[in-house]
């Protein structure tokens, strides 16, 4: 018989509604069964798309005898990190203060009253390479409640005043300047594989934000050291294993420092990104590969993780079946010698294995090999391998395909919608665009209420009853800013302003500092605040950048007042840990450069000229420009008040604060003023 878990929205929960484990989602009721119980919560929490979260789930909660243990001893509460970041967030920290890592599955036991005591990530149903067993652990945590409880609630409560006591209080009126970014960049001048692209050693994630902070700061101040960089981990990610040589798209991170082995699974986030990141690396350079790149990703995003509804669906697994019905990572994705021989037949197949390098011993695992692109351009002929590559993809997409996890994250689809809406305008591809603005339109109809608050998911359709945190707030806005710079709608200008004064109001004190869960929103054993990178650009320094964005837009000084207080711990962290702040990075080079205001005017929609001068605004590299693009006599963007034609001509007018240059009327002028 299903369990709680049943009527949830998230995939990640749904997986485990047939466990015999008889879970809760995390709710007040849970804490209060567990009080009148008078037993600990164990609180696992996963995301649909983790590997060892379905192994711990079908060695350990699909085991009767073991759920039994748990149903008799515990409360046992399941959560989606992906939903719930938050409580992901809190317990996290205490995981990692106590263990000096963590990861997922996230396993912590809890008293009733939600205070955490001990921790682990994934435990094995049998005793291995110096870990307990998980029923051992379940022995002992029962066996120390019942017989050392106020030892117990003592640490419980220790841990809590720690926790509180590591509030962030960095922000103020000083915001980074040229000394502080020039530090930053030494940094991760120190940090660079040289070798291979990239920042550190194995794993190796896609260092998306700060490939932005990168390509800004060259544009900024021409810095070829940044852009080399840059480019050259472009590079390597784009010819190893971590990107889909045949369908487009990258995997979340390589598990070696050559970017040859992924694991598998594909997050809309990471690609959301990525896309943008070679968008802008082709408008700085013009590469064709970051060009391919960033259309087969955008096209991946479409493809692959498009919901009926208009929005992107968060995952794709890396597990699918191996054709044997066993469940095994990687499997949809990786070649043997022998298996292109069956697709291409024997004349075609040792091309395609040097062109992809696959090899007889294999990059990955029994002999099979992970598609790349080693570097041989010209080596063979560009149709032949079209052609390959097609047959490819048509033999792969008869394997039994990965596990789709459905939920739309806001967050994620915001970053989506400035990635789609940019690479759509810069290469001419409209259906890009459109479905940036049909995932923009899912994000106000869904999740969006009557007074301006997000949802966290939806599903098939249906809003979850998550409240949004402050990444979804700041890159719905990021992204609703990217269309309306794109679209030339100022209905999206409007959104984001609705948007960024509920951060105003909600998120931020009096310092500046930002918080990422509203003032109103569920209390838990403390506000999570982290103003760090992690797989997405952190939701504190992704609003200092769409409140920059929003008062260019509007000349709004109390948005660019929160913007520049918010930045103070880039000040602070940026020369320290650039690696883990590169969005504030990002924003802090916007700020440096102005950011520019670009309005761009014609004498009708469809003019011609005024449309080259508003594509030629969008390519300037100049860092988190905003452009308004309408006619003379529209209302649609402030930035177009009082703007006219020169002598009956259209006419781009380009400010800072709004003190602005001498308009100019053709191509040329205006990429000399932005510096394209």
């Amino acid at each position: 018989m299903p369990n709680r878990l049943a009527h949830e929205t998230s995939p990640y929960l749904f997986q485990h509604a047939d466990n015999p484990v008889d879970w809760w989602p995390w709710s007040a009721e849970a804490f209060e069964e567990a009080r009148k119980r008078n037993v600990p919560v164990l609180l696992s929490v996963g995301y649909s798309s983790c590997h060892w979260c379905h192994v711990m789930a079908h060695e350990s909660f699909e085991d009767r005898e073991t759920a039994d243990y748990l149903n008799a001893h515990y409360v046992s509460v399941k959560v989606d990190r992906e939903e719930r970041p938050d409580v992901d967030a809190v317990y996290m920290e205490a995981v990692q203060a106590a263990t000096g890592q963590g990861g997922w599955p996230m396993t912590v036991f809890l008293t009733p009253d939600a205070e955490p005591f001990y921790f682990g990530t994934y435990f094995p149903p049998a005793p291995r390479h110096g870990m307990p067993s998980f029923r051992q652990v379940l022995e002992g945590v029962r066996a120390a409640w019942a017989d050392r409880r106020e030892e117990v609630t003592e640490v419980a409560g220790k841990i809590v005043r720690d926790l509180a006591g590591r509030e962030i209080s960095f922000g103020g009126t000083e915001v980074p300047g040229e000394e502080e970014l020039a530090q930053a960049l030494l940094g991760l001048t120190r940090e660079y594989d040289q070798q291979r692209g990239g920042f550190g050693r194995a794993p190796k994630f896609p260092p998306s934000m700060v490939l932005e902070f990168l390509l800004r700061h060259h544009a900024r101040t021409g810095a070829e050291g940044a852009l080399q960089m840059a480019q050259d981990t472009c590079e390597r990610m784009a010819r190893g294993g971590i990107y889909d040589q045949l369908g487009g798209g990258f995997a979340r991170y390589s598990v070696d420092r050559d970017w040859v082995v992924p694991h598998f699974e594909k997050m809309l986030y990471d690609n959301a990104l990525l896309c943008r990141v070679y968008a802008h690396l082709w408008r700085s350079t013009g590469s064709e590969l970051a060009r391919r790149v960033a259309l087969e990703t955008a096209d991946f995003m479409v493809r692959e993780l498009g919901t009926e509804q208009g929005g992107f669906a968060s995952a794709l697994d890396a597990d699918s079946d191996d054709g044997t019905g066993k469940h095994v990572e990687g499997a949809y994705y990786v070649w043997t010698p022998e298996q292109l021989t069956e697709a291409l037949g024997p004349e075609d197949a040792p091309l395609a294995a040097r062109h992809f390098g696959v090899t007889e011993e294999g990059t990955f695992e029994h002999g099979s090999s992970v598609l790349q692109l080693p570097q041989q351009d010209g080596l063979f002929d560009a149709e032949k391998v079209a052609s390959i590559r097609e047959r490819l993809l048509e033999r792969r997409s008869q394997r039994p395909a990965p596990g789709r996890d459905d939920k739309v994250v806001a967050a994620w689809n915001g970053l989506a919608i400035a990635a789609l809406a940019e690479t759509g305008a810069y290469f001419d591809r409209p259906d890009l665009v459109d479905a940036a603005v049909a995932a923009a339109d899912l994000l106000v109809r869904l999740h969006l209420d009557d007074q301006g608050r997000l949802s966290r998911t939806s599903k098939d359709g249906q809003a979850g009853a998550n409240a949004g945190v402050l990444e979804d707030y700041a890159d719905v806005a990021e992204g609703f800013l990217a269309l309306a710079s794109v679209t030339g709608e100022g209905v999206w200008l409007d959104f984001a302003g609705l948007l960024l004064d509920h951060v105003l109001t909600r998120f931020a004190d009096d310092s500046g500092a930002l918080y990422d869960t509203a003032a109103d929103a569920e209390q838990l054993i403390r506000r999570p605040q982290d103003p760090t990178d992690n797989a997405t650009p952190s939701g504190w320094t992704a609003a200092a950048g769409a409140l920059l964005g929003y008062a260019a837009h509007t000349g709004s000084e109390p948005h660019r007042t929160a913007a520049e207080r918010a930045l103070g711990v880039v000040k602070a962290l940026g020369p320290r840990v650039p690696r883990f702040i590169g969005w504030g990075l990002a924003v802090a080079e916007a700020l440096l450069d102005g950011p520019r205001e670009v309005a761009v005017v014609g004498p009708a929609p469809d003019d011609p000229t005024a449309k080259a001068l508003h594509r030629t605004a969008l390519l300037a590299p100049a860092p988190g420009a905003v452009v308004a693009y309408g006619t003379v006599d529209s209302d649609e963007f402030p930035l177009l008040t009082d703007r006219t034609l020169i002598d009956d001509r259209p006419a781009a007018y380009v400010c800072r604060r709004f003190v602005c240059d001498m308009p100019v009327t053709d191509e040329a002028g205006l990429r000399a003023k932005l510096g394209g």
